[in-house]
């Protein structure tokens, strides 16, 4: 192997982080030194498209496309993802199945005044890019009024604080790794508001004919996360999942079992369609993929009556 890796990462300051900590992690775990991992930012459409919803311009995949396209044309060895924004089906000739151990996955809200979401006026506005956590907390309160917010972590509670709105919900993990903590005004469970599937989890992908990057990445990936991470993208995988299907997931891993739960918004918000499973944590793979299927033929059977 040559004797420098270049890692491929978007350029904003929570994806710069989160290549960091692949690098870091990559320097402590083998024989290769600070000067020898290099980080490469990529621009991608995704922070290019910065006030409309990504799923009018092409989906998750506007995060990662040109990021995957400099690791085909073999310009960077491994490209850094947050997981829950890459698309559920693998792109051709490359492969993701390096995870990092797994970031708290739970999602926040922050609003003015440092209400909780209970106590927020009727109408207040709430501001996500999310079909997920729009119809979320719509279930929750369904006198609110959500509102399209894109841009970074720091721009969307800017953009709070200028009082376009009145409360914003973003992913825990990126507030922490920000160490912007003293924001957060409410942290909601993983029972009240299910997660993206793969939210906190840090993904590494490679092309799939590089041996020598695949069996460095091995040597860093979290076994846990790794199951956890298959379980819940099998499931969008059956669904085919992407931006404008609004899916949570969100697994644990307790001794040998492994539970997982899901829920599935209909289009408009209205239907929602949940299961939770137990099985063996070695059925990790298979638990996602019974769970996509059973969600898939309750929407399905649902639109024909």
């Amino acid at each position: 192997m040559s004797k420098k890796i270049l890692i491929g990462s978007r350029g904003s300051k929570l994806a710069l982080l989160y290549a960091q900590n692949v690098k870091n992690t990559i320097i402590q775990n083998t024989d290769f030194g600070e000067s020898e991992v290099i980080i490469k930012t990529i621009t991608t459409e995704g922070d290019q498209v910065k006030d409309a919803r990504l799923s009018d311009f092409g989906g998750k995949g506007l995060f990662s496309s040109n990021i995957e396209k400099e690791l085909q044309n073999k310009n960077i060895d491994i490209a850094v993802h947050a997981l829950k924004d890459l698309p559920a089906i693998e792109t051709a000739g490359l492969i993701t199945d390096t995870f990092l151990e797994r970031n708290d996955p739970k999602e926040i809200l922050i609003s003015k005044n440092n209400k909780k979401l209970k106590d927020l006026e009727t109408k207040s506005i709430v501001g996500t890019s999310s079909y997920r956590r729009e119809f979320q907390i719509k279930k929750i309160r369904p006198d609110l009024d959500c509102k399209l917010i894109r841009g970074n972590v720091d721009t969307r509670i800017k953009k709070l604080k200028e009082g376009m709105y009145d409360a914003i919900i973003l992913s825990y993990a990126g507030i922490k790794c920000l160490n912007l903590e003293n924001e957060v005004s409410e942290i909601f469970t993983t029972e009240e508001i299910i997660p993206s599937a793969g939210q906190g989890i840090i993904a590494l992908q490679c092309r799939e004919d590089s041996q020598e990057i695949i069996s460095l990445l091995k040597k860093i990936n979290h076994d846990e996360t790794y199951k956890r991470a298959h379980a819940e993208r099998n499931i969008l995988k059956v669904l085919e999942g992407d931006c404008e299907t609004a899916v949570g997931a969100h697994s644990v891993i307790e001794g040998e079992n492994i539970i997982l739960e899901a829920e599935l918004f209909s289009l408009d918000g209205s239907e929602r369609f949940y299961e939770k499973k137990i099985e063996k944590t070695d059925k990790y793979r298979q638990i996602g993929k019974e769970i996509g299927q059973i969600l898939k033929t309750k929407s399905n059977n649902s639109y024909k009556r």
